[in-house]
């Protein structure tokens, strides 16, 4: 049949399953948004306050939902207000399609109103990019750009599409989905040599990172903890990859993590990385990292094998299909028993809790209260600060992909714009974004978004008057000089959120917290609850960037060393 470009865009959208679409219209992209007019029954379009929030709402609804999220944007500011949530997907190797239109094929390179090369701007912080200069080529580029969304390791991928050709006319024919295949690239040689080291270990380790739910091995995970009875911590990326509230369970590692997971990797004498790529943020020193123990590295990017940290025996294949040959060939072998040294995990978990001042309202009760209200059952989505570790440390995750957060690049703004999208993508789930004051500034007008379509998302504002994780840093390392990270001024977060449409609890102390929650639960409409706390509540525990994990200490520790 004979369809013009914008036609083919969208029904290339509706062949691969595409239900929503985020964005921003322009006139660049005209075309396409005439035609999403005509197919408003069958694709959504959510419209936002800004590209930033449609491509974090893209994001979101990917994490959330598994499926390749979509935004769109106009040429130009359009198109370049993606570039941050392009790049928060591609550090977390989410599956996203982001399609811009721009100046027609003639105005290219001339300093065209609104022209920017998009493709080459994005070009580091993409899995691929495409300028369709052809309308011939649109069908079957739009197609890739899908395929390679989610094909091995996921990642964002750019169309970018001159306007005319969104305006020209071709035979369009529709095809089948390609499916993404689940590759493994190790031989059995290398298998052998994994099963090797895991039967010589006394103390084995294992070391979760987000690979395990972008893969759908959650449950392979869980069997293989078993049979090689061994303690699991997770990255930030990881949560809700293996049961939080598992005995095998220890806490998140690096930074921020939990004492028993940073002090165990550290006298572990194997150490198993599932779908992690060794942050900084994770080993700290790396010649201090894991140092007593050999390390297995299972991932299905080749290029994280030994880049951060050298590892003496390595797996390459997608984790479900690798773990579930490596579980296969274990279970012949029969369970192993570590009883010794899970017992001495056990210990340490008992020695070092989690633990912070209960007498006053704190972030951690705050999540506390929402796990407990929620019954740990809700998508968490959360910015970036102090508040982000609090909900990575103190909720208790059990599934996968209730947990979403910028982790590579740390992403101020990106928790509501996520939380709508994940709302959208997941409507009968409880949608909670936890945000700090500064992060909350960054993008609040997208509780507009909210409001307009009754996205039924609560935005929990944890408002300390300051940038919080900076003052932190700021006061253990800086001598207490808090340069621009003092926020105490005039605005009021409730009338914010009002004035843009929605409900707004402000919250003063620890009693109001559960029934504030449970209210805004209640509403089923867009809802902010403001949780006002002290200025100088500190994440612990904490280890000084560049030190051993195993320097690890906590509020305790600091004030030890002050007396």
């Amino acid at each position: 049949m004979q369809l013009n470009g914008s036609e083919i865009v969208v029904e290339c959208l509706k062949e691969q399953g595409v239900d929503t679409v985020f964005g921003y219209p322009g006139g660049s992209i005209l075309n396409i948004y005439d035609a999403l007019y005509k197919h408003s029954d069958e694709i959504r379009h959510i419209l936002t306050s800004h590209e930033q929030g449609a491509a974090h709402a893209a994001d979101g609804y990917a994490r959330a939902t598994g499926k390749v999220g979509v935004c769109m944007a106009t040429s130009g500011p359009g198109a370049t207000n993606l570039v941050t949530g392009i790049a928060t997907a591609y550090m977390d190797s989410v599956p996203m399609v982001a399609i811009t239109a721009n100046v027609t094929l003639p105005m290219l390179g001339k300093d065209s109103f609104q022209e920017v090369d998009i493709a080459g701007v994005t070009m580091p912080i993409t899995k691929h990019g495409f300028i369709v200069k052809n309308v011939e080529q649109l069908a079957d580029t739009i197609r890739k750009a899908f395929y390679i969304a989610k094909s091995g390791r996921p990642g964002p991928v750019l169309v970018d599409i001159t306007k005319d050709v969104t305006a020209a006319v071709c035979e369009f024919t529709p095809v089948g989905v390609q499916t993404a295949e689940r590759v493994k690239k190790y031989t059995a040689q290398e298998l052998k040599q994994v099963v090797d080291i895991i039967s010589e270990a006394k103390k084995p380790y294992i070391y979760l990172g987000g690979g395990a739910i972008l893969s759908d091995a959650c449950e392979e995970v869980a069997r293989f903890a078993e049979l090689i009875d061994a303690p699991v911590c997770d990255t930030l990326m990881g949560k809700g990859g293996f049961d939080g509230r598992s005995p095998r369970y220890t806490g998140m590692i690096g930074m921020h993590g939990t004492k028993t997971s940073n002090l165990g990797v550290s006298d572990c004498d194997l150490l198993i990385a599932l779908g992690a790529r060794f942050s900084d943020r994770v080993i700290g020193n790396p010649k201090r990292f894991a140092e007593n123990a050999k390390i297995i590295h299972i991932d299905i990017d080749a290029a994280e094998i030994n880049k951060n940290i050298r590892v003496d025996a390595s797996l390459v294949g997608d984790l479900k299909v690798t773990l579930q040959e490596l579980n296969e060939v274990l279970e012949r072998e029969g369970k192993k028993d570590h009883t010794d040294w899970m017992q001495k995990i056990s210990q340490l978990k008992e020695k070092y809790p989690l633990k912070y001042d209960n007498e006053q309202l704190s972030c951690p009760y705050v999540i506390e209260q929402i796990d407990r209200v929620t019954n740990g059952e809700a998508i968490i989505t959360t910015d970036v600060g102090q508040h982000q570790m609090w909900a990575a440390q103190y909720y208790k995750y059990t599934k996968p992909r209730t947990f979403l957060s910028s982790g590579g690049l740390g992403t101020m703004g990106y928790g509501l714009g996520a939380c709508i999208g994940a709302q959208v993508g997941q409507p009968d789930k409880i949608c909670i974004n936890i945000a700090g004051d500064g992060c909350f500034r960054m993008n609040m007008n997208e509780m507009a978004t909210a409001s307009r379509y009754n996205i039924p998302i609560i935005q929990v504002v944890i408002n300390n008057h300051v940038l919080g994780m900076v003052r932190q840093w700021q006061t253990l390392f800086y001598g207490k000089r808090y340069s621009q990270t003092i926020l105490n001024d005039s605005v009021d977060y409730c009338k914010v959120a009002e004035a843009l449409g929605c409900e707004a609890i402000r919250v003063t102390c620890k009693e109001e917290v559960g029934p504030a929650i449970e209210r805004a639960i209640e509403r089923k409409r867009p809802v902010l609850v403001e949780c006002v706390i002290p200025e100088d509540d500190k994440v612990f525990p904490m280890v000084p960037a560049g030190a051993p994990i195993a320097e690890v200490f906590d509020g305790d520790d600091l004030k030890r060393k002050a007396e």
